[in-house]
């Protein structure tokens, strides 16, 4: 749903950078040639993979519990796609169904986190990877999703504790990106180009979201 055609949505890319010091290598057949700009570069060639720890979370006091691996493909982020949006979505339902639903490989569909009505937050993507929340391949390259237990009808599902520990957690991931803390940059799921989605809806108070994550950003973690 609104994805490019040009490959397949598992297909990886490499870095510019990475592909012209390959390049370079080749032109050379030297192994004198920039050894330590290789070995700080050594994830980003094609099958290397930064170093992973099971169960390791991107947010302190985040709870971990793996998504399926169907509903979201390795990166090297934001080496290999770089990061620059936070989406923000309502689960449509409860944060149990929502955890069930991803980690069901049938789903084909699931955010990096799910913060709950009392602000509990789960991590179920590692921020390196490219998880498939937002129907559109480009959107889900570049940014990190964030689901909100409850419904896009249900004002009283929006709670004081939810806004305030997603406000904290978007604030982060902005700093470990250097994302800019606007409306261009943190945007609902409503916005990206091609989706069918609503959400979070028209009870979803942005201004006070916006004011939460810039309070959140200038406080020291």
């Amino acid at each position: 749903m609104g994805q490019r055609k040009a490959s397949r949505d598992g297909d990886r890319k490499v870095g510019r950078r990475a592909l012209l010091i390959g390049g370079t290598v080749a032109a050379a057949g030297s192994a004198v040639l920039a050894r330590d700009e290789l070995a700080r570069l050594w994830w980003r060639t094609p099958g290397v993979e930064k170093p992973r720890e099971a169960g390791a979370v991107d947010y302190k006091g985040a709870r971990w519990v793996a998504a399926s691996d169907a509903n979201w493909r390795r990166a090297d982020r934001p080496d290999d796609f770089g990061i620059d949006m936070v989406i923000v979505h309502v689960t449509q339902g409860s944060f149990d169904s929502a955890v069930k639903a991803f980690r069901d490989p049938g789903h084909k569909a699931a955010t990096h986190y799910i913060v709950r009505q009392d602000g509990h937050v789960t991590q179920m993507i590692r921020e390196l990877d490219v998880a498939y929340h937002a129907g559109n391949r480009d959107y889900n390259e570049r940014s990190v999703g964030i689901e909100h237990e409850g419904f896009v009808d249900r004002p009283q599902d929006l709670t004081d504790e939810m806004y305030e520990a997603s406000a904290r957690l978007t604030a982060r991931i902005c700093a470990r990106y250097d994302i800019p803390v606007d409306r261009e940059h943190i945007i609902g799921h409503v916005e990206v180009p091609g989706t069918d989605h609503t959400d979070p809806g028209p009870h979803w108070d942005w201004d006070k979201y916006m004011r939460l994550v810039r309070r959140a950003r200038t406080t020291p973690a």
